[in-house]
């Protein structure tokens, strides 16, 4: 047990390496005063992201079923696969794509930082596919003590898929696999002054149960 809980610890997810990424990015730029306002004070007082959980009772058939219903007008069909170390570029380019229309301070990722969690024995990638394009992911993973909470560590659409259910289609396919293993609650985070990303997740049922900080101090940079 003493060991697991470090595993625990010491694994970085997709959120903590994009951050550290940033972080370092700022950092590095902050000595050749080419940094923003904005950058100053996250450099100085970090990120605040909302902690926000879905019990698992709270996923009742008619609650899906509104969902669906919503969703139904927009996309017509999507087919949702696991994926497979091939789709990792592909997986790359949408998160990097999709960030670029978010409010989140945003460096691109690299193809070798999802590989790193892709081999993770406990991680799951999603990939929707809609009109026979792959147009959206999310990142699935386990936290606690007994691995009893699922976590989306992360989820991406393509630009031109927004705001058509996309992203909830994702979701629902989270949850069902969450649901499969007997776990008893979803968690994710959202960056503070993401809003987009907040009504989206709390349009899910979630609830905000938290705050933390993320800061520079928090990852060892290079």
């Amino acid at each position: 047990m003493y060991k697991k809980k470090i595993d625990i610890k010491q694994k970085l997810n997709l959120k903590k390496k994009a951050l550290r990424s940033y972080f370092l990015h700022i950092e590095k730029d902050s000595g050749k005063d080419k940094i923003t306002d904005l950058q100053k004070q996250i450099l100085n007082n970090g990120m605040v992201y909302l902690q926000m959980r879905l019990p698992i009772e709270k996923i009742t058939k008619e609650f899906e079923n509104t969902l669906r219903r919503k969703i139904e007008k927009n996309i017509y069909r999507a087919n949702i696969r696991e994926a497979e170390l091939k789709d990792l570029s592909i997986i790359t380019d949408i998160y990097n794509k999709s960030w670029l229309t978010s409010s989140t301070p945003f460096r691109p990722i690299q193809k070798e930082t999802l590989k790193q969690i892709f081999n993770d024995q406990n991680t799951v990638f999603l990939i929707a596919n809609v009109y026979s394009r792959d147009g959206g992911f999310i990142i699935l993973d386990f936290e606690g003590e007994n691995n009893e909470y699922g976590v989306i560590a992360g989820l991406g659409v393509l630009p031109r898929f927004q705001g058509k259910g996309l992203g909830t289609i994702l979701g629902m396919a989270a949850w069902n696999h969450f649901k499969e293993k007997g776990l008893k609650e979803l968690r994710c985070e959202v960056y503070e002054d993401n809003q987009k990303s907040f009504n989206f997740i709390e349009g899910l049922n979630f609830e905000e149960f938290g705050r933390i900080v993320y800061r520079k101090e928090d990852f060892e940079l290079d």
